[in-house]
């Protein structure tokens, strides 16, 4: 196997920026995968798009180019992306979007949007996990403010954003109606040391749960569909651009989107 050297090119900070909370082993992993896709290049260097690709990969997995879907599902698939990519360029607080694409990557995955933090996060505000939810939801959004219809698409999304509302609530305490209560004891095993003990809740604290995990989805929900009707000129842009060339990266976000608000940005 030949020796590869770094391309000039390659930008040590960024790629620290692009992989906050990777561990040393997938770092590993990401610079082995770097140097096979240089190595398929025929090139004696690893430039910094080969690690921008191993990057990709980790996160989002294989390209699946031989994936065949109908113009009808491609068309859903770029305003669901685009809808994902908009709120989450928009939203304070949000990871910025790095590249949205609607090329089939991993097992399920028909498109998707790529965001990453600036930096290695520990704690995160109430208006910030806010934040999360409405990028989660904002594909579904774009799917109903586009088609005035929704589609199973939005499955995986749907089933994270429920988990971070109910974890403000449960885990966090950031109800107004029961708040400053954590309602799972995460340090106690269950019976016996099998799995996680969950605390004792009577039918009326577990209807106050529900009633407030459904009242934060409904209003990020509400707000995504408010803002991209508002701006159904951006999402109509961004998605005929995705149809036309499937992959929209950072630089040409910025061109569509415009600056991302001061709030968000780095």
């Amino acid at each position: 196997v030949r020796k590869l050297t770094l391309s000039e090119d390659v930008d040590l900070r960024k790629l620290a920026a692009e992989t906050p909370g990777f561990a040393g082993a997938e770092i590993a992993n990401v610079s082995n995968e770097a140097a096979l896709l240089a190595s398929r290049r025929d090139s004696d260097k690893i430039e910094m798009v080969d690690f921008e690709n191993a990057i990709e990969r980790m996160i989002a997995g294989l390209e699946k180019k031989n994936k065949l879907i109908n113009e009808k599902e491609r068309r859903i698939v770029a305003y669901h992306e685009s809808g994902h990519a908009i709120i989450g360029h928009f939203t304070p607080g949000a990871d910025p979007v790095q590249k949205v694409s609607i090329v089939p990557r991993g097992i399920s995955a028909l498109g998707y949007t790529l965001q990453t933090p600036l930096e290695d996060r520990y704690l995160m505000s109430y208006s910030e996990l806010l934040g999360k939810i409405k990028g989660l939801l904002g594909g579904r959004a774009g799917e109903e403010v586009r088609f005035k219809e929704i589609s199973t698409g939005a499955s995986n999304d749907l089933e994270r954003a429920t988990k971070i509302a109910q974890e403000m609530i449960t885990v966090y305490g950031m109800s107004k109606r029961i708040p400053n209560i954590s309602l799972v004891d995460q340090n106690q095993g269950g019976f016996m040391g099998q799995g996680p003990f969950t605390a004792r809740r009577s039918e009326e604290i577990e209807r106050i749960i529900d009633e407030e995990t459904l009242k934060i989805i409904k209003n990020c929900y509400e707000e995504d569909k408010r803002f991209l009707q508002a701006h159904q000129d951006k999402l109509e842009k961004m998605a005929q651009t995705l149809l036309k060339q499937e992959v929209i990266t950072y630089k040409e976000i910025l061109k569509i989107l415009g600056p991302r608000p001061k709030e968000n940005a780095e």
